[in-house]
């Protein structure tokens, strides 16, 4: 399959990957929720935006099916903003409907900058609703964070 995506949106989605995306993303990019001094960041991008070499080195499929979530979470600690190791629980599913898929999310790191990713099946032209549990500070209850989105499958 000929990929015909703009290089800018290739190396974002490399970025995004990597858990660096997450602080250097354009504003409209960027998609966040403020809870106190920390920023709970998120991102679903279609995973066949990846390119090939970024998917085989973290073990991820790149497919028009399959979705790839980030979540990172920043700390501002003096006016800098940090990566925090953040456990992540989450569902997606549809808006309308009452059943649920659990996320499975595992740790991306690289360097200082850690993400949680998950990978899952996209619904085409279906709003898909997340539901996200974020433990950024183990004292405290996880902060929840839902957003909705809809995914368009390339064929």
């Amino acid at each position: 399959m000929l990929n015909t995506r703009p290089q800018p949106l290739r190396q974002w989605a490399a970025a995004l990957l990597l858990g660096l995306g997450m602080i250097f993303l354009p504003a409209h990019a960027q998609q966040y929720e403020q809870v106190g001094d920390y920023q709970v960041h998120y991102s679903a991008v279609s995973t066949s935006f990846l390119p090939q070499s970024v998917a085989e080195a973290h073990g991820i499929q790149r497919s028009p099916a399959m979705a790839l979530l980030n979540v990172s979470v920043l700390e501002e600690v003096d006016g800098e903003l940090r990566p925090v190791n953040a456990p992540v629980n989450g569902t997606v599913g549809e808006v309308q409907g009452s059943a649920r898929t659990a996320l499975d999310f595992r740790t991306l790191r690289e360097g200082d900058t850690q993400s949680q990713i998950a990978v899952f099946r996209i619904r085409d032209d279906e709003p898909m609703h997340f539901t996200i549990e974020v433990r950024y500070d183990r004292n405290l209850e996880p902060a929840e964070v839902n957003f909705i989105q809809r995914f368009h499958i390339d064929r």
